[in-house]
């Protein structure tokens, strides 16, 4: 960036930077600042009756300032929250110094600059807990300034509220912005809870690849990219189900994964092109063993991250107290339409959507049309935990055909609020049956369908070594951390969601 280019305030703060460096004050020290205390901590174990007084060291980001001739305050904020700091010239600043004082903290520190302080900890006339610096270190000089709110007869100035600025720039955003941090820091708990709740089951943390050779484990449009050395196509995985499921073929009684999942399809509230999922496998089980499992998971995270099973989303209270409503998808659809679509041939059902205005094309099989039609009639309405079970055949290609009607197959998925949050079923282990599967998978890719699964010969081949009774659940991890953090947009809870790339300014046309 030229010189022309920066603002005032930029060019300023360059200025101050070089002042800085000229009284022999690095702005950017090399050295190790040993802080001892935080913010918040500070201030809950503070006593006005102590002894003596507490000795801090501290550092974080100047978000305040109230200079007062020689005594002054800021507010220091550092990974924790936010304290004030009391400032006394004559105390950091003695004798022949007190110029560098009013060089310094007067004119040459900013909004946003890093300092550490030393001092004691006291409890001012307006009752504000607040550390009484002793000295004052430079530790980093901001260069742009931060997007502070103001406010000016009731007009809100400089909030940083833009979602576009907001998630390109999440840097910012955390800083400015409260209560987005504790979105991310719940997010952790969240996955740390569950893992807590895998690992007291027994179950063992996975890694699995991220680069494939064939995209397998879900319907979905892949990410292609080339490996020069090896000079073959790869795929950034859509799913980890089919390696998993490897594992449980080498005798791991139960394996799970925090997957990082990439899909080429649409952007919207709910979807982002790079995901987090996590699937679990656990042999000898079947899917009404992982549909209690699954209530169990959901009540024990509520209660460990948020200290209830009742979660405030939007408009709606969810309850995740054990067990949920369990609802076939048949029932479903017939209870939201009044039409029962047992029995019915492609075509059936495909009338049966241009009747209820349901989107549909002829490159749709059966399977595709169900889904069509109850992701148009049912999804949306159910917003307390309900199992939607006894999915048809030609919805689940990886799926154990039911044990009571050939028909359909025993999966179940979990909706929350409107919107899908775990799918699991119990899993196919009978190779030639998978392969017929694959197969009529394959003469739906044929037909245009370009989310249709691709064959996997090595996974047929670890199934006819024989893989024992299984069940397995994938949830999506960034649709639970929406529904516990009362988010409405994806983007909310990624750190740094996809973007477009961003715009250059046409300095030319600005002219």
């Amino acid at each position: 960036m030229s010189v022309q280019e920066l603002s005032e305030q930029e060019l300023g703060r360059r200025q101050s930077m070089q002042a800085l460096r000229d009284m022999g004050i690095e702005p950017y020290p090399a050295a190790l600042y040993p802080t001892d205390a935080f913010s918040d901590e500070i201030k809950a174990s503070f006593k006005d009756d102590e002894p003596t007084r507490r000795q801090v060291c501290v550092a974080g980001r100047i978000m305040s300032r109230r200079i007062m001739g020689k005594a002054s305050f800021m507010e220091l904020k550092d990974s924790r929250g936010r304290i004030q700091i009391y400032v006394n010239r004559d105390e950091i600043c003695p004798g022949e110094d007190k110029e560098m004082y009013n060089t310094v903290f007067k004119k040459l520190l900013d909004i946003g600059d890093f300092v550490g302080i030393k001092g004691f900890v006291f409890r001012t006339q307006t009752g504000e807990i607040s550390v009484h610096a002793q000295s004052l270190t430079v530790l980093a000089k901001t260069l742009r300034p931060l997007p502070i709110v103001k406010m000016k007869e009731g007009v809100v100035y400089d909030a940083f509220s833009d979602p576009e600025l907001r998630y390109r720039q999440r840097y910012v955003d955390l800083v400015v912005n409260e209560g987005v941090k504790d979105i991310f820091i719940k997010r952790t708990k969240i996955f740390n809870a569950m893992r807590d709740f895998f690992n007291q089951h027994g179950y063992l943390e996975v890694d699995t690849p991220v680069l494939q050779s064939i995209p397998g484990g879900a319907a979905a449009r892949p990410f292609i990219t080339h490996h020069n050395a090896l000079d073959i196509p790869l795929y950034l995985r859509i799913a980890n189900e089919l390696y998993l499921k490897r594992l449980i073929v080498g005798g791991f009684e139960g394996v799970y994964e925090f997957s990082r999942n990439f899909r080429n399809e649409g952007m919207d509230r709910t979807h982002n092109p790079e995901f987090t999922c996590m699937e679990i496998y656990v042999s000898y089980k079947d899917y009404l063993w992982m549909m209690e499992f699954t209530e169990k998971m959901l009540e024990y995270i509520t209660t460990q991250v948020l200290g209830t099973t009742q979660v405030q989303n939007g408009d709606n209270v969810i309850s995740f107290k054990a067990p949920f409503r369990r609802l076939t998808m048949t029932d479903a659809i017939r209870e939201n339409t009044g039409v029962d679509i047992t029995g019915m041939d492609e075509e059936q059902i495909r009338e049966v959507c241009r009747r209820l205005g349901v989107e549909q094309d002829q490159t749709m099989g059966k399977g595709k049309l169900i889904d069509e039609l109850f992701g148009a009639t049912c999804e949306g309405k159910l917003i307390q935990p309900t199992f939607i079970i006894d999915y048809p055949i030609e919805m689940s290609p990886l799926t154990k055909r039911h044990r009571d009607n050939p028909s359909l197959t025993e999966r179940f998925e979990l909706f929350v609020n409107g919107k899908e949050l775990a799918n699991a079923y119990s899993e196919l282990n009978d190779p030639i049956d998978q392969r017929e599967r694959f197969e009529e998978q394959l003469r739906l890719s044929e037909k245009g369908d370009d989310e249709a699964m691709y064959i996997d010969q090595d996974f047929l081949r670890a199934l006819e070594y024989g893989m024992p009774p299984t069940s397995g659940m994938g949830i999506g991890m960034d649709r639970l951390v929406m529904l516990l953090t009362g988010q409405s947009t994806i983007q909310e809870v990624l750190l740094f969601p996809q973007m477009r790339p961003e715009k250059k300014k046409d300095n030319a046309s600005e002219e």
